[in-house]
């Protein structure tokens, strides 16, 4: 759909496609091609629960589709097994960038847990390097079409927090650029791992913790107040701390209320959440009250591979469910970058000569 240049855009899927896009939570681990996963796993003789391309393709959505976190979080074992060996992690990598530049991603944070893929012998720093080898490959094949980051992820299931956050200091002039944890958030609190996040905070480092997704507030205030996090990954949950009234006035909570005030990123999810039971549909995502009322919503893919998704999907469906324009997807974008772990005048860079321009090409053709 098209407009003059005073009308609002509803830009066309192939708008969508061609918008500079920016990406914040997208783990490395959920966004391997089914070929590929495939093909290593031939190389290692590990037993996949399909064996051609599309069944296999088609397994991995179904399986996350269930509306259980942890049963979508057990489809990573078939990825991670098939990603302990330098070779793999560096190709893997190099295509998950490729993929990103052919979604029209110009900045992109990239998360795993290294922890996760020493089972053959690799190091910590090894894994890591092996990443940037592919990260690094990539870009330079794209010609600077894209600015890509590792950001490294500690389990919060187990008890090496400490250890992957000194990790990512060490490597934050080499690519990294912050710290994480995931998996399961019920039972296992962020401020289990506390010390990594002091430790981080007098080396002044960055980090995002995965809170209020399958989790609620708690989840969600300890974070913020306790852990001192920079973004919350996902952050769905503090709608929960939102009341609407049946005339439509809105009530913020004293956390909602605080996370907006201080600009508190949120790394939303929407595709993903509606496969982990988070929301129930697109159209009735928290995106789009939590976007009417001005919080930091930024959009992201999460599992590129589970969730059968790209960035230009996320943004299509958000489009077709709530009518956005390219004026508010222009809007979600610089969100993300000016949330980025990227120092200032980088992100004001990409702001300025990348995104800014390629919103206002796209704003000229339906003029």
């Amino acid at each position: 759909m098209s407009g003059t240049a005073t009308e609002p855009i509803v830009p066309t899927p192939d708008q969508v496609a061609r918008a500079p896009k920016v990406v914040l939570h997208d783990h490395l681990d959920g966004g391997l091609r089914p070929a590929t996963v495939l093909e290593l796993a031939r190389e290692v003789g590990h037993e996949l629960p399909a064996d051609t391309v599309e069944s296999l393709a088609r397994w991995f959505a179904e399986s996350a589709d269930s509306g259980s976190l942890e049963r979508y979080l057990e489809t990573f074992a078939h990825t991670v097994a098939v990603m302990q060996t330098a070779p793999a992690l560096t190709r893997v990598a190099r295509e998950f960038v490729e993929d990103l530049v052919a979604d029209g991603v110009v900045y992109a944070e990239v998360r795993y847990a290294p922890e996760q893929h020493v089972e053959e012998g690799l190091s910590l720093d090894e894994v890591v390097a092996a990443v940037q080898q592919g990260i690094d490959e990539a870009v330079v094949a794209a010609d600077g079409a894209i600015v890509v980051r590792q950001l490294l992820t500690a389990m919060r299931h187990q008890a090496r927090s400490m250890e992957i956050a000194e990790l990512a200091v060490a490597w934050r002039d080499r690519g990294v650029a912050g710290f994480d944890i995931a998996g399961a958030e019920a039972g296992y609190p962020p401020t289990r791992h506390l010390d990594a996040f002091e430790y981080l905070q007098r080396e002044n480092g960055h980090f995002t913790i995965h809170a209020g997704e399958a989790f609620g507030l708690p989840s969600i205030w300890q974070a913020l107040q306790w852990c001192g996090a920079d973004r919350l990954g996902h952050g769905v949950r503090i709608i929960d701390d939102i009341e609407v009234a049946d005339d439509g006035s809105v009530k913020l909570g004293r956390l909602a209320a605080y996370v907006r005030d201080r600009r508190v990123p949120l790394e939303l999810c929407p595709a993903s959440n509606v496969q982990t039971g988070a929301a129930t549909s697109i159209a009735e995502h928290p995106i789009g009250l939590l976007t009417r009322l001005r919080f930091r919503v930024t959009v992201n893919t999460d599992n590129r591979l589970m969730s059968d998704t790209t960035m230009t999907k996320e943004m299509t469906a958000l489009v077709d469910a709530f009518g956005y324009t390219l004026d508010d997807l222009r809007w979600f974008t610089i969100n993300a970058m000016k949330s980025a772990f990227l120092p200032f005048d980088e992100r004001l860079a990409i702001i300025d000569e990348v995104i800014k321009p390629g919103y206002a090409a796209l704003a000229a053709e339906g003029a």
